[in-house]
């Protein structure tokens, strides 16, 4: 998977909000550009085999984490980071 050229800082913050169950990958797409795969991808990379397999497990479960399938869009929080 081709990844951006991201500095460590930019990862950091890819990873907290990939990491949060709230944030879906729709957020991460319009402030870093990277799609769904992408932001995988990195946490494949970034961190260790077994917390990754615990992330991925938890976030196929969620149902926060995409856009299209919340039963709400109004009134949910946006961190003060995001630029949407």
């Amino acid at each position: 998977m081709d990844l951006p050229e991201l500095d460590s800082e930019t990862i950091d913050r890819i990873l907290e909000m990939a990491w949060e169950d709230r944030t879906p990958f729709e957020a991460i797409e319009a402030q870093f550009g990277l799609l769904e795969k992408q932001v995988i991808a990195l946490m494949r990379r970034e961190m260790k085999a077994s917390s990754f397999q615990m992330w991925r497990e938890r976030v196929t479960k969620r149902k926060t984490k995409h856009l299209h399938q919340r039963e709400f869009i109004a009134g949910r929080f946006k961190s003060h980071n995001q630029k949407t």
